[in-house]
């Protein structure tokens, strides 16, 4: 079923969007202030002044405020409807009232109401008036007056110049110039006839007006000559030639310049009789610079500066450069020769070439180095002599000399002494006692890894010894040395560790653990966590078995290596810091080192140790052994048969005369020939001795074997005699004199020495050498118990008596 729109409806609809368009567009508030127009200005008050702000609400909302430049202020209620806000210090501001339905800001269904107050400041009193007169070709002449207004009102303000002039005795009635809006300064025309003029400033604006105090000028004290012009500036690579052109002839001429975008000017000439052309000097080559100039009569005042002229100086030849060196090391010849780079903003330097010469040879070795080259390393010898020059497009820098190898013959400098600063270190030493022969002084210093890249050096005076180096690197570690210069020889005295830093090393070394040896390795910690110069490595072991540190090992930072000695099977963890002036840093990477328990294996080299111990031991006790021999002798229980019962003694007694005995020289192992051949006769005279008890012989050579190696079918033959001796010592198997019988009757031994010539004792001496028979050791030739023998009769104990005197002397 279709619905119909009655008149009825249609009434009711439009009454009501009316209402509610009617309550929306309503006035909430009025606003007003305490402020009083100023000539017919609303709203406008001194800035800094105090007002008032008033709001009086219309609307039925429960909440209302009142705002700041968008600012919300707490406000004061004057009554029920109306509120007011204290303004302090006013400036230009605007101020605003709102009213909200259930304090719900954003449905407002009330317009807010908003006024402006405008602030400004009625002017200060113009001073500072200054009047110049710039002089023309005509009669009349321009003036022009300027002074300071003070502070901005932040309103139009006007600006009159009031000027009355004085010709001859006459005044003239002051005339009114205006200045521009807001302007401080004016011009106007005078006669040539007038030679004074007095001048004031009125200043007005809507909030009050200023008049200044009155100036009086002479019309020749303010005269001002037109600015020159600078036609033109022709520079060399040191200097300038500014031409100068000027509207009236002046009696003074100023000019300045300066380095192109730099604010200081310096002042070059100042004339009484300015030229037309200006020169200026000491100027950088390859340097942009500007020019300027002003004049003045003989009175008045200084015209005002010309427009800048701007031209850049020529190249130059380079200078000669600062050259010194390093070597490679004590034992290489090969050394690095630096040189100082010359600024490329005051040359163009294309290279640099290191000439090597010879004497010796009157030999040249030339190499070309292009920019920025700094260093080169050349091969040195005693009388080699490097130069090195710049080259540019103008030439060749003068030749910088440098000997490669100096004496360090030379007294070095005494008593250097090192103070490290935040940011610099200063350098002290004494001078050598032989100041008259010392020529100067050089100090240098480098990173502590990097000579031979970052060496760098300062030159000083004879009478220097003292030097300030700041431009180091911020933590990091140098070292470096004092020179002193002598006629042909040098002094040195090296510093070490210097650092400006002011932190422990942010980072600890690398550590690696070989597992077989123990040896821990490490690398340097890296130069940027550094933070100087690191002065020794801590080891840090924990056994990981026990939970349990062990004593840390302090290690020199010239070592990368260390063995660990006595670790006890387990597992460690292994970690390093690293020390520097400020302390220790933190701990770097770690590695894990297992001890297994081994045993213990017999190495080749330790058997050959111990053969080699053993065969010393035993050639220790032989020797020994032979002279405890010799020494303990006599004191050994020898028994001592009687010779008399020897079968040499019988066959002495039945046979006088000569006595053959056989000297077998073989040993048992021998074969039956050789023993034949070996077998020699000894010939024994028998003299007669007279005796008590009965006649003996004396046997003056007698060398008695075994007799069992005797052979009774021998032939008696010429025999050497071996050995020498001075007793007879015989054991036989039966004696007149001995109870003792023995049963064998074919093992008598008996030895028979007698006094020899010493020609035949060097004879036999020689004989037992050629004949490889050591019989030294049987038969001692330096026995105590050796002594002279009687053969001849029947021998007796009494014959063969033992005299230990000898013993104890050769003891």
């Amino acid at each position: 079923m279709a619905t119909t729109t009655t008149p009825f409806t249609w009434a009711i609809t439009i009454i009501t969007v009316l209402a509610v368009q009617s309550c929306v567009g309503e006035k909430s508030c009025t606003i007003w202030s305490s402020v009083e127009n100023v000539n017919n200005v609303k709203n406008l008050v001194q800035r800094g002044s105090n007002l008032t702000v008033y709001c009086t609400f219309t609307c039925k909302g429960r909440c209302r405020s009142m705002w700041e430049n968008g600012t919300k202020h707490t406000h004061k209620n004057l009554n029920s409807s109306t509120l007011y806000l204290n303004v302090m210090n006013a400036t230009t501001s605007t101020y605003s009232c709102r009213c909200y339905d259930n304090c719900r800001p954003h449905r407002s269904y009330y317009d807010p109401c908003g006024i402006d107050i405008h602030t400004a400041f009625s002017p200060d009193i113009p001073n500072n008036i200054k009047c110049n007169q710039f002089v023309t070709r005509s009669e009349v002449r321009e003036v022009v007056c300027t002074w300071n207004r003070g502070k901005d009102t932040f309103l139009n303000t006007s600006n009159n110049l009031w000027v009355r002039t004085i010709s001859g005795n006459h005044t003239n009635e002051p005339k009114s110039y205006e200045s521009p809006s807001n302007g401080s300064s004016a011009s106007f025309k005078v006669h040539s006839s007038v030679h004074g003029i007095s001048v004031w400033v009125h200043a007005h604006n809507i909030l009050g007006s200023k008049l200044s105090t009155v100036y009086n000028f002479t019309i020749t004290n303010i005269v001002m000559p037109s600015p020159p012009v600078l036609a033109s500036a022709e520079c060399s690579s040191r200097g300038c030639e500014i031409k100068v052109e000027q509207a009236q002839r002046t009696q003074y001429l100023e000019m300045q310049y300066r380095i192109t975008n730099q604010q200081t000017w310096k002042t070059f000439s100042n004339s009484m009789s300015p030229l037309r052309v200006q020169s200026v000097s000491s100027l950088e080559p390859i340097t942009q610079y500007d020019f300027r100039a002003r004049t003045r009569f003989s009175t008045g005042l200084w015209s005002q500066w010309s427009k800048s002229k701007t031209n850049t100086t020529q190249e130059e030849a380079p200078k000669e450069l600062d050259v010194w060196y390093c070597k490679a090391s004590n034992e290489s010849s090969s050394v690095t020769v630096h040189w100082k780079r010359v600024d490329a903003s005051n040359t163009s330097i294309s290279g640099y070439t290191v000439r090597v010469h010879n004497p010796d040879t009157g030999h040249y070795t030339d190499k070309y180095l292009p920019y920025p080259a700094s260093h080169h390393s050349v091969e040195s010898c005693v009388s080699c002599e490097v130069t090195v020059f710049s080259n540019n497009s103008k030439g060749q820098s003068p030749p910088a000399k440098i000997s490669t190898l100096y004496k360090n013959t030379g007294e070095p400098p005494q008593g250097v002494h090192v103070i490290v600063n935040n940011s610099s270190v200063d350098i002290f030493w004494r001078q050598p006692e032989m100041t008259a022969l010392h020529t100067g002084y050089l100090v240098e210093w480098y990173l502590a890894d990097q000579k031979r890249k970052e060496l760098q050096w300062v030159r000083l005076g004879k009478d220097n010894n003292h030097v300030v180096i700041t431009d180091l690197k911020k933590s990091e570690c140098y070292d470096g040395a004092v020179y002193v210069f002598y006629e042909g020889s040098v002094g040195r005295t090296t510093f070490m560790d210097l650092s400006t830093s002011d932190s422990v090393p942010t980072g600890g070394p690398p550590v690696k653990v070989d597992q077989v040896t123990a040896t821990v390795t490490w690398s340097e910690i890296p130069r940027d966590q550094r933070e100087g110069c690191i002065s020794n490595y801590t080891i840090y072991i924990r056994n990981m078995d026990h939970n349990k540190d062990l004593p840390p090992y302090h290690i020199p930072s010239s070592e990368m290596i260390y063995t660990l000695k006595d670790l006890a099977p387990g597992s460690y963890i292994v970690q390093m810091t690293g020390w520097n002036a400020k302390g220790e840093g933190p701990r770097g990477t770690d590695d894990v080192i297992n001890i297994i328990q081994q045993e213990r294996q017999i190495t080749p080299v330790t058997v050959i140790v111990a053969i080699l111990i053993i065969m010393v031991l035993l050639c220790m006790i032989c020797a020994l052994r032979k002279r405890f021999c010799r020494i303990l002798g006599c004191c050994m229980p020898v028994t001592v048969p009687d010779p008399a019962n020897s079968k040499w003694a019988r066959e002495c007694s039945t046979e006088k005369g000569k006595l053959n005995l056989l000297l077998q020289l073989s040993t048992s192992s021998a074969s039956e020939e050789e023993e034949e051949d070996e077998l020699s006769t000894v010939e024994v005279e028998e003299l007669q001795v007279e005796s008590s008890s009965s006649s003996s012989t004396d046997v003056s050579s007698v060398l008695v074997l075994p007799q069992d190696r005797l052979s009774p079918v021998t032939e008696p033959a010429e025999v050497k005699q071996y050995l020498h001796t001075s007793y007879i010592k015989s054991y036989s198997h039966e004696s007149d004199s001995s109870d003792y019988t023995h049963n064998s009757q074919d093992t008598t031994v008996g030895y028979v020495s007698s006094h020899r010539s010493g020609i035949e004792e060097e004879q036999n001496e020689e004989d037992d050498e050629e004949d490889g028979m050591d019989v030294t050791g049987f038969f001692p030739s330096d026995n105590p118990f050796l002594g002279s023998v009687v053969c001849g009769g029947k021998l007796t104990l009494d014959g063969v008596k033992i005299n230990c005197s000898d013993f104890l002397h050769n003891a």
